[in-house]
């Protein structure tokens, strides 16, 4: 077991920059350079898990199932993203071995397609509310509400898309697994996208459902798993601040569980965006965890070091 431990979530501009077209070249590049910063924090003596977004790809993916419907049966929400999952992680797995070695650093690297347990009766199932894939048409919409009975919702300027629900992880399937490999020494990549979210029914059959696990809750349990000291979530800002984008924008340093709590209370952090990374820093610290740090990732090693990004303490 390594002598400390961190659970790096990557955010999606990690994979995938704003404004590019998801090619494999520009994934390829944009994992290399993620990969750099956690081979740094790895040569530092660091046992790293990673975890990552899945966002951009699952929509391509269900894009395709869409153009290509009257040809190939189109795949549903678990298996699009369990494929998410290992596209990511082949790119993710090659790039860190490449980086690892160019640095000096010997050890495995291993991607785990991780499934992750919620319960069936979670309240997210009767709100679905996270957007996927594709912008329809009104007509298009109608249609598919008719067809297929998915709860759409209207972009203001872009059209309509498919909402599905969002409940919280309670466990991963593969706990075994991560455990085995992370103790023998190897950089392990679980998780990716919050995993693929099953239900298990009776006799533990497992049964993959039409939902998102939020990606930082998922880190924040990936951490608790593997006894990490630290939680680094890596995102396309340097700091948390308050009122942001706001007169009165004020970056935070550090905070303490109750400040976060706070702020979170006073709607300083908004659900679709800084929230969960809030409060899967705060779970992961009351569950007994040292310090959870938000940060860029350009910044990645420095806000380990407590030198750059927001730290939240207990």
């Amino acid at each position: 077991m390594p002598g400390k431990a961190v659970v790096i979530a990557l955010g999606g501009n990690a994979i995938l920059q704003h404004r590019e077209t998801g090619t494999a070249e520009e994934q390829s590049a944009n994992v290399r350079r993620a990969s750099r910063q956690i081979a740094a924090i790895a040569a530092g003596g660091y046992g790293v898990v990673i975890t990552h977004g899945n966002g951009p790809q699952v929509g391509d993916i269900l894009l395709k199932n869409e153009i290509a419907k009257d040809i190939l049966p189109p795949m549903p929400l678990d298996v699009c993203g369990a494929e998410s999952q290992g596209m990511i992680g082949y790119l993710l797995q090659q790039s860190m071995q490449e980086v690892l070695l160019a640095a000096g650093v010997d050890c495995p690297v291993a991607t785990v397609l991780t499934q992750t347990l919620v319960e069936g009766n979670d309240p997210a199932f009767g709100r679905p509310e996270k957007p996927i894939g594709p912008y329809y048409t009104a007509m298009q919409a109608r249609k598919l509400q008719e067809e297929q009975g998915w709860r759409m919702v209207q972009i203001p300027g872009q059209g309509y898309r498919r909402v599905v629900p969002s409940p919280r992880p309670i466990g991963l399937v593969e706990e075994e697994a991560i455990v085995r490999l992370f103790s023998a020494g190897a950089v392990v990549i679980a998780a990716g996208g919050g995993g693929v979210p099953v239900v298990a029914g009776p006799g533990g059959i497992l049964r993959g459902v039409e939902a998102v696990v939020d990606k930082d809750y998922t880190a924040a349990l990936l951490a608790q798993l593997v006894g990490a000291d630290d939680l680094l979530i890596l995102t396309d800002v340097e700091r948390v601040a308050l009122n942001y984008g706001r007169p009165g924008q004020q970056e935070i340093h550090e905070m303490t569980v109750a400040e976060a709590r706070e702020h979170l209370a006073a709607g300083q952090f908004p659900p679709g965006s800084m929230g969960p990374k809030i409060e899967a820093a705060i779970g992961f610290l009351e569950s007994g965890g040292e310090r959870a740090t938000i940060a860029s990732l350009e910044q990645a090693s420095s806000a380990l070091a407590g030198q750059a990004g927001t730290r939240i303490c207990r």
